[in-house]
């Protein structure tokens, strides 16, 4: 199984931080104890552009689960279609040649799911088999991938494709005046990302030739399950729609597991950390990102593809993590031969590796 191409779309709306703070702090400033907090938190987020889906102008008008999810839907669609045609442009691929879609999603709910709806849009087969997958959060990117990989190991002469979009500006809540929200709305943004990925026996299974980009090849994947930490992160869903749980203590949960998890999944392959020339891991927040330095002693600017994404779009939950994923394929491209390591970590609390190979 490689991956074949990675398709992104980001709305048209982008900021930079200090206005968003900005805004924000005009809509609750009244409701802050402190009204400099929230421009000290924005500030440490390491982000300086975000895309959101509608003007900043929007923010206050909507109230209510319904029509803000109305709302996801409709950018959805619009994403979702854009980022799955670039991907499979690149991959000198049609709908038609798509056997499997996995769709992933933490910022809203549909049902039929926006994959079946992208169905009927784009003209996939009517044969086409669909997982939506629902509560992932920002590990859903690195486990789509290796749900779709497990997929195509029954089925290695078809392609699969897996959907990330993620409009998280919708979850952010006005009344909310806790740290963990406060956080929220100064680090996640907006944004879609489309990823195909070629059965070893597909025509395109090493790449179409037109394409000057490298296709690494998913070796192996490792999700793991940390009992009894379901509380460092997910929502608290109402009418008003999704209340984020963010705990402080997610840096440090990365610190103490990420490194038995890395070297007990690569100890499984005969190899250790000393072999990886690059890791490919998701855009979670500063602390995240150091934390994961700290846990795999990883040299200066090995995660600088992470940090970049951070900077220029913000945290996009599961989609994060394949914008990275597209930066390599793009500009960081491994030696043929060499390993790489994808990651991504999300509510449970858990984590996600693959083992690619160039």
């Amino acid at each position: 199984m490689r991956i074949a191409s990675v398709g992104t779309a980001f709305p048209e709306h982008r900021y930079p931080q200090a206005v968003i703070t900005q805004a924000l702090k005009n809509r609750v400033q009244n409701k802050l104890q402190s009204p400099g907090v929230m421009e000290r938190l924005h500030s440490n987020c390491g982000v300086d552009y975000r895309h959101i889906m509608f003007p900043l102008e929007t923010l206050g008008t909507l109230s209510g689960f319904g029509s803000t999810n109305d709302l996801w839907i409709k950018g959805a669609l619009e994403l979702g279609q854009s980022a799955i045609t670039d991907a499979l442009d690149q991959a000198g691929l049609t709908p038609a040649d798509i056997s499997a879609i996995f769709f992933t999603s933490v910022t809203g709910i549909a049902c039929p799911s926006i994959d079946a709806r992208l169905v009927n849009i784009m003209g996939f087969p009517k044969s086409v088999k669909r997982t939506p997958i629902f509560g992932l959060g920002c590990v859903a990117g690195a486990a789509g991938i290796a749900r779709a990989t497990d997929y195509l190991r029954a089925f290695p002469d078809q392609y699969a494709i897996l959907l990330s979009v993620e409009l998280c500006s919708l979850t952010w809540q006005e009344d909310d005046c806790s740290m963990a929200n406060i956080v929220a709305s100064g680090l996640f943004g907006d944004g879609s990302a489309a990823v195909v990925l070629a059965g070893d026996e597909t025509t395109h299974g090493r790449r179409p030739t037109s394409v000057d980009e490298p296709c690494p090849r998913v070796v192996a994947t490792r999700s793991t399950f940390y009992p009894d930490t379901e509380h460092l992160m997910g929502w608290n869903i109402d009418h008003s729609g999704f209340n984020i749980v963010l705990s402080a203590d997610v840096p440090e949960l990365v610190r103490s597991e990420l490194r038995n998890t890395v070297e007990d999944f690569l100890e499984e392959q005969n190899l250790s950390i000393s072999n990886i020339c690059s890791f490919i891991f998701h855009s979670g927040g500063p602390k995240v990102l150091q934390a994961m330095e700290a846990a795999l002693n990883l040299p200066k600017h090995a995660l600088a593809a992470s940090y970049n994404s951070l900077r220029q779009r913000g945290n996009l939950s599961s989609a994060s993590v394949l914008t990275v994923m597209q930066d390599f394929l793009r500009n960081r491209p491994g030696s043929p031969g060499c390993y790489s390591m994808m990651g991504a970590m999300g509510p449970a609390f858990c984590s996600e590796l693959l083992l690619l190979q160039w």
